[in-house]
């Protein structure tokens, strides 16, 4: 069993960092946990990227099978190389930017949904990339959480002159 370190609490009503799938709250830190899955991330989306790529192949290779001519050939290959192509393109920005400043085809997940599905080789290459440099999305939340910081902060340090001035529940004085 091994021993997690408590992370120290927070102040009441501090903003709490959201946690990134695969890292959790390790990004925050930094520590040792967080070194170990920023190695093991990356091999782990290149080894699903390798297993994506092979599906798709057998895809490719039954078609292929069935002496339809090269043209259909080509053709699948040419829309798996285009959907690869738009689903890396999408991860990337929404791992850079966030998923709320996708905009256009970029932000339609149920009508686009297929070609996310087939693009996923190039969904995964781009999380592979985008994890060498960082934990996907983590610039993207540690603004986030460091914006909502300093906004605590500077709400703090505006009533450390009289903290009970506005208590709720406080009714003025008459006089």
């Amino acid at each position: 069993m091994t021993e997690h370190p408590v992370p120290a609490p927070t102040p009441a009503g501090a903003p709490e960092p959201e946690p990134i799938r695969w890292f959790g709250t390790s990004w925050v830190e930094r520590g040792t946990d967080y070194r170990l899955r920023r190695i093991f991330v990356p091999i782990g989306a290149l080894l699903t990227a390798a297993a994506a790529a092979l599906v798709l192949r057998f895809g490719v290779e039954g078609i292929r099978l069935s002496d339809n001519g090269g043209f259909l050939n080509g053709l699948l290959v040419a829309a798996i190389a285009i959907c690869s192509l738009l689903a890396a393109l999408r991860t990337w920005k929404q791992l850079t930017e966030g998923r709320d400043r996708l905009t256009g085809w970029m932000a339609e997940d149920k009508s686009l949904g297929a070609v996310w599905i087939i693009g996923g080789v190039g969904a995964l290459l781009a999380y592979f990339v985008r994890s060498l440099v960082e934990a996907p999305g983590e610039a993207v939340r540690r603004a986030d959480y460091e914006r909502a910081a300093a906004a605590h902060r500077r709400r703090q340090s505006a009533r450390s002159g009289r903290p009970d001035a506005k208590a709720p529940g406080r009714a003025k004085r008459r006089r």
